[in-house]
């Protein structure tokens, strides 16, 4: 299982030690703001394709999306 924890940025030292110290976690991994951003856009893809799928929210086609270039 994978749980995300969010630290303040003058705390992060002391959590990844304190996280560290512990033998039942497995892996530690600090995510970077361009990390951060491409998850927050796939999240809102998601959320997007969810609400298109329920009829809310109308998506533009392929070719509407290569009219626009």
């Amino acid at each position: 299982m994978k749980v995300l924890v969010e630290i303040s940025d003058n705390d992060v030292a002391f959590g990844m030690k304190v996280l560290k110290s512990l033998s039942f976690i497995k892996r530690t991994k600090l995510i970077t703001p361009a990390d951060n951003e491409l998850l927050s856009s796939l999240k809102d893809a998601a959320e997007q394709v969810r609400l298109h799928k329920q009829g809310v929210l109308k998506l533009k086609t392929a070719q509407e999306l290569l009219d626009e270039l």
